[in-house]
């Protein structure tokens, strides 16, 4: 039976991929796969929220509806069970077969949006994640974007997943000085990429740091 908190096993590489919304990280998590599974490797791509039918379910309540719908507090408890599933159902098992995970968004999203977009919950969010998951990627990719065209191609998606794009501008400039926060405070596993160059470009040079940051499985 497996209890919290999960303990690697296996020879698998977890990725993530960050970025306020609207930064590419999505489109950038997508290419990184295609060249990895070009180059010969097994690679599982998926998403928070989501990744796993139970997960999935808890992304459209989440995503979907005003704004205010939820509490900071219960979106967290909300994001902790949908990753709790998606950690069990899909990432745990492909890491113990030796695939590549790559996950577009993970516990890094929820310490940025729910733990200091309404309050400071933080601590919170990481008693939670300590608690229930315990899994940290091996390397995770922040894509940084300026705010405003982000949200702007947030927007311009017209989907009827836009209830954190509809906080505005101003969330997505807090989230975005969080995330290199975060990024400076972990730099052990997070590379910055500059997000405002064109697919192809970024997308080069996230294999290139792929290859920097772990010399010998990879090759630019």
């Amino acid at each position: 039976m497996t209890r919290p908190p999960f303990e690697r096993s296996g020879s698998g590489l977890f990725l993530t991929f960050e970025g306020i919304d609207g930064s590419g990280k999505s489109t950038q998590a997508r290419r990184l796969a295609e060249s990895l599974r070009a180059a010969g490797h097994e690679v599982v791509l998926t998403r928070e929220p989501g990744g796993s039918p139970g997960a999935e379910q808890i992304r459209a309540l989440v995503l979907e509806g005003e704004p205010d719908r939820w509490s900071a507090e219960t979106e967290i408890l909300l994001f902790t069970a949908a990753r709790r599933d998606h950690v069990e159902r899909t990432i745990q098992p492909a890491l113990a077969a030796g695939k590549i995970v790559i996950s577009d968004r993970f516990a890094d999203s929820t310490r940025m949006y729910q733990g200091q977009s309404r309050g400071d919950l933080r601590d919170l969010v990481d008693r939670l994640h300590d608690l229930m998951i315990g899994l940290e990627p091996d390397l995770t990719f922040l894509i940084d974007m300026d705010p405003e065209i982000g949200l702007s191609r947030a927007l311009s998606r017209q989907t009827s997943e836009e209830r954190f794009e509809a906080f505005g501008a101003d969330l997505q400039a807090r989230m975005r000085a969080g995330f290199l926060d975060l990024a400076r405070a972990a730099s052990d596993r997070f590379v910055t990429i500059a997000g405002d160059a064109d697919v192809d470009t970024t997308a080069a040079a996230i294999r290139t740091a792929l290859a920097a940051h772990l010399p010998g499985r990879f090759h630019g």
